[in-house]
């Protein structure tokens, strides 16, 4: 027709009224199959599409949720986010993502974008952030949910693990068997809640142990395969060598046990790597990955439905904690 087909065409090719034609795409059940096959047919040979923008404003909600990462370049917040959409489309609502690169800079212009696209609401993940961040979303009646950590006592709901009880049952059972020389390759502490409460799990059980602070060794790394091996070459550069590495996820952790390999020592027995999350690598890495587990899938289901019923004004949703657990596998002996 040389031009965008509209709602009339499709009546006109159908043979049906518009309003028929609206109640086929809006509510299919309440036409009989005979009108809707017609409706349909007319809609795929037309090419049609319901004009977005005119719902959204008829409707005053635009059925898309925004989430934002700090990251899209390893699988970390992958087997979440997947099933997050998963759950949002079983509500008819389109999931758009952005990452962050761990940028608070890039992550607040991304939200302020978000909202301005008119989003329901908004994932994040971590609670830290500047304040006035979570005071803009409540003036512009955005809802909003931090999944990745639990804290009851947040302004804001959370649908995650307890990061320093995670990492403290892992230093708990490190320790308990035998080794006193650690180590971590973690993420930068600042401005990631996630990253400074495993540390402080890792401390708290040295404390317990009766082993100093200043016997931990750490070594700050972006996340990736590439720069945990890096950082276990600068920990062995160390005076004393440390005889296990506690990493702050399962990608750093495998990235050590490569470079441990490229170097000739053999893992456990020279020395011991565990990593965090129990990701797919953790599995297959030789020797397999003492890890923790991270129940992914159900943390990024409970936080859509979570969203879901803040969008639809369900107030008072409670924070919900995720159980992690220990994984103990091939790549952590006693020392």
């Amino acid at each position: 027709m040389g031009r965008t087909p509209t709602l009339a065409d499709v009546a006109g090719l159908a043979g049906v009224s518009t309003a028929t034609v609206s109640r086929c795409l809006n509510s299919p059940d309440r036409v009989v199959e005979r009108t809707r096959k017609k409706v349909e047919d007319a809609v795929l040979k037309l090419g049609y599409a319901p004009n977005f923008n005119a719902r959204a404003l008829a409707a005053k909600r635009t059925n898309t949720i925004g989430a934002i990462i700090p990251t899209m370049e390893n699988a970390i917040f992958a087997r979440g986010l997947q099933s997050f959409q998963e759950e949002l489309g079983c509500s008819g609502v389109t999931l758009l993502v952005a990452s962050s690169s761990y940028r608070a800079d890039l992550e607040e212009e991304q939200i302020r974008t978000l909202v301005s696209r008119g989003a329901d609401g908004i994932l994040l993940i971590g609670l830290h952030r500047d304040p006035k961040i979570y005071e803009f979303l409540k003036r512009q009646n955005v809802p909003v949910v931090v999944a990745w950590v639990f804290d009851p006592n947040a302004k804001v709901p959370t649908v995650g693990f307890d990061n320093f009880s995670a990492m403290k049952a892992l230093a708990d059972r490190v320790i308990s068997m035998g080794h006193r020389r650690l180590s971590t390759i973690t993420a930068s502490p600042q401005g990631n809640d996630r990253a400074s409460e495993r540390l402080r799990g890792i401390y708290a059980s040295m404390m317990e142990a009766g082993i100093p602070k200043t016997e931990l060794s750490i070594v700050e790394a972006e996340y990736g395969i590439d720069e945990g091996g890096t950082a276990l070459e600068q920990l062995l550069c160390q005076t004393i060598r440390p005889s296990v590495v506690m990493c702050g996820n399962d990608v750093l952790a495998v990235g050590a046990i490569a470079k441990a390999k490229e170097l000739g020592l053999c893992v456990p027995d020279d020395i011991s790597v565990t990593g965090f999350d129990d990701i797919e690598i953790a599995k297959i890495s030789s020797p397999a990955l003492t890890t923790v587990h991270v129940p992914h899938r159900r943390m990024g289901k409970e936080a859509a439905k979570m969203l879901i019923n803040l969008v639809n004004a369900a107030k008072n949703q409670n924070s919900i904690l995720i159980e992690t657990s220990l994984v103990v596998r091939a790549s952590l002996s006693s020392a």
